[in-house]
């Protein structure tokens, strides 16, 4: 399928082996191993390492996150959207007069879904004790952790802008500031909360005590959330939306989630020979930037929670209509497209595989880093800023309502082909997630590379302001100079809120896998 050349200045090699897992943090990854060794399969290895993933990243995710999941449960795929609702309170009434919804507070957060996908995937599919799953997560929660460096400098970076919320504060930045890397931070209320998490499967957290404590602290700060909210919350199992590319099929989580612009994206760029153009020259990267434009212009106006959406998703993904869309690409210039007209009719990610066929593509996110600034007292909850992704435009079918789901950037990918499993695969990071999804995608298919080399090559990403951020240094002089010649406005990498992302990769052997994590994170594929 592809080759096994390494093109690209990196700092890992791939993993081959019959089990594995890869995740952004190597003492998370160490627990999902820790879990199939102990006989559990890739939806307890996904689960241990989630749920270790609160403690020892928290600058991306914790135990207030969100969270989706596409698995191969060895006969189907099967899709998990576990995001959160808007509170019955939040009505558009109640942010009148803002222009945007705050990113920070009470009234950024909604109810937070990652417990109860791993609740729901643990008694569908594991074959662990529930609490097992968190041994490891507490031990380091309880007996502290030493910080690896680069979510060290994750964790000093967000500080400054998140001190003036003072239990955040108290929990996360002890000696007044951030941890620096190789020094040992612990935090034993979060081990209290995973353990009632543990020992309740759940319920605490929104049916209990803990769904108590946390509305009780949004209201003693004006927050909405109420006990009933809490109660209601459910996640829901979904088929994943797909598109097929060059014989392969890419699945995506349908809307609320993102996802669904990396299948428009690829959708136009089948449209073309990308594999005629070299890999990382101007021309490749004019088609995919243009394709990821016109994608996202298309869901900043129609993407939203289901019940809302103008139409079902699959119009967006027609054939026909994906067609029209390519043949206003210009091969000689860039623009600034605006949304078409369908016909009527701060994140982990982690992939785990096991030796009986099972896979699973699996993230969890706060949103923006550690999210809303909210941390629930004495709890070590870390709240998620998802409400951040409504809109305060009236009619918009984003717009804020009560018990609404806000469009989502956390998607988790899967390929496919001839209807088996092929790649669990993902790229964390905001706005970057479904252009990380294509870029993979395309590196591998077109451009036959091999996973780890897919992840090591040099990525862009179009900001939401349709200005595109490079890592620059990593292209050969000259291509940069000829994409802004085309009129593409290119703005400093640091202008990438999120970054380039951070993918880890499992591709599907006859005899096993072969793992590949991304060197821009801390963590590394491993397996036996």
């Amino acid at each position: 399928m592809f080759t096994w050349d390494f093109p690209y200045a990196s700092q890992r090699m791939p993993v081959l082996a019959k089990n594995v897992v890869a995740t952004s943090q190597p003492l998370a990854a160490q627990a999902g191993l820790q879990a199939l060794a102990r006989g559990g399969n890739a939806v307890d290895a996904a689960l241990a390492a989630a749920i270790t993933l609160t403690v020892v990243e928290p600058t991306s995710n914790g135990i207030g996150s969100d969270a989706f999941a596409i698995l191969w449960d060895g006969e189907k795929l099967v899709g998990l959207n576990a995001s959160g609702r808007a509170p019955a309170g939040w009505t558009p009434e109640r942010f009148a007069g803002r222009a945007a919804m705050p990113v920070h507070g009470w009234d950024a957060v909604t109810i937070p879904g990652c417990v109860s996908a791993w609740v729901a995937l643990s008694q569908r599919y594991g074959k662990l004790p529930f609490t097992d799953l968190f041994q490891a997560a507490i031990r380091y929660a309880r007996d502290g952790f030493m910080v690896s460096p680069i979510t060290a400098m994750s964790w000093a970076r967000q500080a400054p802008n998140l001190k003036g919320f003072s239990e955040f504060s108290w929990t996360f930045l002890p000696k007044d500031r951030a941890p620096r890397a190789g020094e040992r931070f612990y935090c034993p209320q979060q081990a209290e909360t995973l353990e009632e998490i543990a020992a309740t499967k759940g319920e605490s957290f929104y049916r209990g005590k803990l769904a108590e404590r946390i509305a009780l602290a949004s209201q003693a700060d004006d927050g909405a959330h109420t006990v009933e909210d809490f109660a209601a919350h459910r996640c829901d199992w979904v088929e994943p939306l797909s598109i097929e590319y060059r014989g392969y099929r890419l699945h995506e989580i349908p809307p609320n989630g993102q996802g669904i612009v990396a299948l428009m994206a690829l959708g136009m760029l089948r449209h073309f020979d990308l594999a005629a153009l070299p890999v990382d020259g101007a021309d490749a990267l004019h088609l995919q930037i243009e394709a990821m434009k016109l994608a996202f212009a298309d869901a900043y106006r129609y993407v939203s929670d289901p019940a809302t959406m103008e139409f079902e998703p699959a119009k967006l993904l027609d054939d026909a209509y994906l067609e029209r869309r390519a043949k206003a690409i210009d091969m000689k210039r860039a623009q600034a497209h605006a949304p078409g007209e369908p016909r009527a009719g701060g994140t982990v990610y982690l992939t785990t595989a096991d030796a009986s066929g099972m896979m699973v593509s699996y993230i969890q996110s706060n949103y923006m880093g550690f999210g809303s600034g909210v941390v629930v007292p004495g709890t070590g909850i870390s709240m998620q800023n998802r409400g951040a992704g409504f809109s305060l435009e009236p009619g918009h079918p984003n717009l804020v309502g009560p018990g609404k789901r806000p469009f989502q950037t956390i998607i988790p990918g899967f390929l496919t082909l001839d209807g088996k499993p092929v790649m669990s695969f993902g790229v964390m990071g905001g706005q970057m997630q479904p252009q990380g999804h294509a870029q993979m995608v395309t590196r591998i298919v077109d451009w036959r590379q091999n996973p780890q080399a897919a992840s090591d090559g040099p990525r862009w990403i179009v900001n939401a302001d349709f200005s595109v951020s490079f890592e620059s240094s990593r292209f050969a002089p000259g291509v940069l100079d000829e994409l802004a010649s085309r009129g593409h406005r290119i703005v400093d990498p640091e202008a990438a809120m999120f970054g380039f992302g951070g993918a880890q990769l499992i591709w599907r052997f006859e005899d096993g896998y072969c793992a590949g994590s991304d060197h821009r994170k801390d963590g590394h594929a491993i397996g036996f």
